[in-house]
């Protein structure tokens, strides 16, 4: 069980909790189960409450006994009785369910809309009887009175088909192009209609007439709502005889008095979403909707939040439980999540123990983490020596690494670090002992990272002090504060003073920092004085010696000139060094592979060609234009034309090459056909 608090509202989620792995086997889950105390304790409340892939509709009977979901895939209708908190049955359907309504107080009647335009009634025996619509359908509503089921959908008539009868009567014609969603009035039978141009219009049943029309697209549109196209009506819910709300394809939910055209109140759940679900929760005086990212409760009168939920999965379909606190909710995901909410509510009388429990339990949330085994990626692997344990049963593949039992990543761990326990304990004892330590009146100690810095600190502390005024507060000290406690305790943090940079940013440290290390002296000599006695005496900063810095600027551009002088100096030393080692050294020929088609020049080549990718391209354009391979010239246009020549190859070079010198060979061999000439063909003049 997962605890949240907003607004200081506690949601339980009830299917959330310690989960199992999904590759593991039954007979290891149940293995599992005796074995861990956590996994027994989890909170099931209904036995297998999921769908295969993806849960869309969820209902609840009127006697409260049954629970009805719609999901795929395969096309499905689940039904879960309360009494015995498991499933009661499970029918397959030809296809998906766009919606579903529980004609009775229990399941003998059902009726289904489905994609394909079919309408399936069913009893408690399964199919009972199938039909279809001529357009397809979004939703419909029962007419109790008149036992006549109103269907809407990509139409703009209102299809009626009577029960008792059995046969369709005349539609309404409407002035939409098409309709999404409907309602009927339970008190007055009052039946109103969502359309896609965003209006709600409301026909008497008795007269089959229209008898009002809301322009809700226009109402919706706020001075602080920023609308990309027409919002369309996507739910519609009434509440008792006045009220009715209405939720819009851009996330915004309207609340109406039926005896007037503009809303009394609009609220946004500003994710731009379209509203799926509407609910009226009457003691607390709440409208619950939701779009398919959150789950937002608030005050029908103010439009106060009251508290929401935002669940790991799109939502697709919300129902309350009739006079309880509990929530259901249809998701993108198979496990379908039940939340309890003790405040708008008491607990069903079938799980009536949830009131006592959730009492014990803990506000802070449990996250959903696997403790019998241990996630590991390929590197971990073959530092423990396992890569070899790949594709065995041993691992199991998820996501970048695997699974492995914790117990035998342990094993492996101890046999590879056998003495990583005792590291541990004596940095754990050495912790423990310094804490005891800072218990104690202690002498003005420095750390031991970055102890000039430490040092230049307290001074300038110490002599902030007199000045600083009494009401004024104490400004924070880098020592001691947390968030810079690092620097003072990792040695990779130590500021390196013989740096270049450190040298030349502060060339007047140097100075100072000779005056420092005689106090770092003195304070190392009380320390190991201290150390020996094993006593700590009350003592106070020795401030003998005062520094002194000079922030003449004459003085700060002479430092800046020495600390060059003297770097250029290290730097002519660390050449004559390097010069010395080359000369000591021996060179060994190094062999070259030679690629296939090409031919050895020289070394100067590759040079040459190393240069001419470090150049610019301008410079190469240059360059080509020297060596005659590149021409550019001026049209008459304007624009400019350029000519280049390609580098050939060697081997193409080559093949050049060859096939000229077969044309001059044939040129040679070749005989004159002069003395070839026919007397038969030669003829004088006419």
């Amino acid at each position: 069980m997962q605890v949240s608090s907003l607004n200081e509202v506690k949601i339980y989620s009830l299917s959330a909790g310690r989960s199992l792995p999904e590759w593991l086997s039954d007979r290891k889950k149940r293995a599992l189960q005796k074995k861990n105390v956590d996994v027994r304790r989890r909170i099931e409340l209904i036995q297998d409450f999921d769908m295969p892939t993806v849960s869309t509709k969820i209902k609840v009977s009127r006697d409260g006994q049954y629970i009805m979901a719609a999901g795929t895939y395969k096309p499905r209708i689940r039904c879960f009785d309360t009494y015995q908190l498991s499933l009661k049955f499970e029918r397959c359907l030809d296809s998906e369910v766009v919606t579903f309504d529980i004609l009775s107080d229990d399941y003998s009647k059902i009726v289904f809309l489905q994609c394909d335009r079919y309408v399936e009634f069913h009893s408690q025996h399964g199919r009972y009887y199938r039909t279809r619509i001529p357009k397809f359908g979004r939703d419909f509503s029962y007419h109790y009175p008149s036992c006549d089921l109103y269907f809407v959908g990509a139409s703009s008539e209102v299809y009626r088909l009577n029960l008792e009868q059995g046969r369709y009567l005349n539609s309404l014609q409407t002035d939409a192009s098409e309709n999404n969603v409907c309602d009927i009035n339970p008190i007055h039978c009052l039946f109103a209609t969502g359309t896609a141009e965003g209006k709600v219009e409301c026909w008497d049943p008795r007269t089959r007439n229209r008898v009002g029309v809301l322009d809700c697209a226009l109402s919706s549109v706020t001075a602080d709502t920023e609308i990309d196209g027409l919002p369309s009506i996507s739910a519609l819910k009434f509440n008792g005889a006045l009220n009715m709300a209405v939720g819009t394809s851009t996330g915004q939910v309207l609340l109406y008095d039926l005896r007037s055209n503009n809303p009394l109140i609009v609220k946004d759940h500003q994710y731009g979403l379209p509203i799926k679900s509407i609910q009226f929760q009457d003691p607390l005086d709440l409208i619950i909707s939701a779009d398919s990212r959150i789950i937002k409760m608030w005050n029908k009168d103010t439009g106060k939040i009251f508290t929401s939920m935002e669940p790991e999965h799109d939502i697709n379909d919300v129902c309350l439980y009739p006079n309880s606190g509990m929530l259901l909710t249809a998701n993108e995901d198979p496990k379908m999540n039940i939340y309890y909410i003790p405040v708008l509510g008491p607990a069903p009388r079938w799980c009536s123990f949830l009131d006592n429990l959730t009492e014990e339990l803990e506000e802070n949330p449990e996250s959903t983490v696997y403790d019998d085994y241990k996630f590991v990626t390929r590197k971990d692997l073959e530092n423990l020596g396992l890569a070899h344990l790949i594709g065995s049963p041993l691992l199991r593949a998820y996501m970048h690494g695997f699974f492995m039992d914790i117990r035998l990543y342990h094993k492996v761990k101890m046999m590879v670090n056998p003495f990583a326990y005792e590291e541990y304990r004596k940095e754990k004892i050495r912790q423990k002992i310094e804490e005891t330590r800072a218990q104690r009146v202690q002498l003005k100690k420095l750390p031991k990272v970055n102890k000039e810095l430490a040092l230049k600190l307290i001074e300038e502390e110490e002599e902030q002090q007199p000045t600083r005024k009494k009401k004024q507060k104490n400004l924070p000290n880098i020592l001691t504060d947390d968030r810079f406690k690092v620097m003072f305790e990792n040695p990779d943090f130590q500021v390196d003073e013989k740096s270049e940079e450190f040298r030349l940013l502060n060339p007047l440290v140097s100075k100072i920092s000779e005056k420092r290390k005689k106090k770092l002296k003195i304070l190392e000599q009380q320390e190991a004085q201290e150390q020996e006695e094993e006593e700590e005496p009350e003592g106070k900063p020795s401030d003998a010696e005062s520094s002194e810095t000079s922030d003449d600027e004459k003085g700060w551009v002479e430092e800046v000139r020495k600390q060059r002088k003297l770097l250029r100096q290290e730097e002519k030393v660390k050449r004559q060094e390097r010069f010395k080692e080359d000369q000591q050294t021996t060179l060994k020929p190094q062999f070259f592979e030679i690629k296939t088609g090409e031919e050895f020049r020289s070394f100067k080549d590759s040079a040459k060609k190393q240069k001419l990718i470090n150049k610019t391209l301008g410079d190469r354009l240059k360059l080509e234009e020297k060596l005659g391979t590149l021409s550019v010239s001026d049209t008459t246009v304007g624009s400019k034309q350029m000519t280049f020549k390609l580098k050939k190859s060697g081997q193409q070079k080559k093949q050049q090459e060859a096939e000229k010198q077969h044309h001059q060979d044939r040129k040679n061999i070749r005989r004159s056909a002069s003395h070839l000439k026919s007397k038969r063909g030669r003829r004088g003049p006419f």
